[in-house]
């Protein structure tokens, strides 16, 4: 059963001009952790307001919980949770006073829904009288996931939750997030942190308002259509401007210390590709098979 149906969603900004949304169709099953993988301004944050019924779509239909986004609007508002990308809770009240408030709105208490939230309220209680402006940005994050739970949400829109936070607290986040899944929580997640995607049951890349794959991340890695290398030589710049003039090449793309590269003929393509370098004076030229990342699909479906 899905708690989450969009059927060729369009979303226009400027009179038409800017197309933010094209066409998405996607599903979300009920209990299921979904990932909306993209970089900025993929249409991550106007997907995620059109199901939340902050924007109206400028075409076709999508549902939560099997409500209409734009006739239902009141229910939805009940029913689901949603933390922004910006944090966006009242900087003045404290901890306590965010989340009685934002209790008080949906007719409730914190202590009728404390078991939902109380792995992750005892870690900011130390700081209950410490106004939310105050907080450290691991603390602003758990705080506003608390106060999207307080009325206990069937289906969590999380819009780049772990945009600006360290290391440590996304880890942390994350655990959390599989802990709330344990509970029948539908989650969406949005994030242009490609490392996350491995974290999501199931999830759709985004780019320019279009999907470009949905699928579990594994079968998309899976799906990846080429023998990927990484390559490695001293002048790693020089390198990857002679790499992409290297006829056999298809792509090259630079990753951290190596770049990842695929062959149109892949047939004695490494020791050529090694030979060709070499005659053109570069040093320590390592080059080996290995397998793609989310982000090696990401860039192989734009191009």
């Amino acid at each position: 059963m899905s708690d989450v149906i969009l059927s060729n969603i369009k979303k226009t900004y400027n009179k038409g001009e800017v197309e933010a949304v094209k066409n998405v169709s996607f599903s979300v099953e009920k209990g299921e952790l979904f990932g909306l993988i993209g970089p900025d301004g993929a249409g991550k944050t106007s997907l995620f307001r059109i199901l939340t019924t902050l924007l109206l779509p400028d075409g076709g239909k999508a549902s939560v919980n099997g409500f209409d986004v734009v006739k239902d609007y009141k229910t939805i508002r009940k029913k689901v949770g949603y933390m922004p990308g910006k944090f966006s809770l009242y900087q003045d009240l404290t901890v306590e006073e965010n989340l009685t408030f934002f209790a008080t709105v949906f007719n409730t208490s914190i202590e009728e829904n404390y078991e939902l939230i109380r792995d992750i309220y005892i870690q900011i209680e130390p700081f209950k009288n410490r106004r939310a402006g105050k907080l450290s940005g691991g603390m602003k994050q758990k705080l506003a996931l608390c106060c999207a739970l307080i009325h206990r949400p069937t289906v969590l829109f999380l819009d780049e939750p772990t945009t600006g936070v360290d290391a440590v607290s996304r880890k942390e986040f994350w655990e959390m997030l599989k802990r709330l899944k344990k509970q029948g929580i539908t989650i969406l997640v949005s994030t242009p942190y490609m490392d996350e995607a491995m974290l999501c049951e199931r999830i759709a890349l985004i780019q320019n308002g279009e999907i470009l794959s949905i699928n579990t991340p594994e079968k998309i890695i899976d799906g990846f259509p080429d023998q990927l290398y990484a390559i490695k030589a001293e002048k790693m710049g020089m390198v990857l401007k002679d790499i992409r003039q290297f006829e056999n090449v298809q792509s090259c793309n630079s990753f951290g210390e190596y770049h990842h590269l695929t062959f149109k003929q892949d047939n004695k393509a490494e020791k050529q590709l090694k030979e060709w370098l070499a005659n053109r004076n570069h040093q320590n030229v390592e080059i080996q098979a290995i397998k793609p990342t989310i982000e090696d699909c990401f860039i192989q479906l734009m191009q």
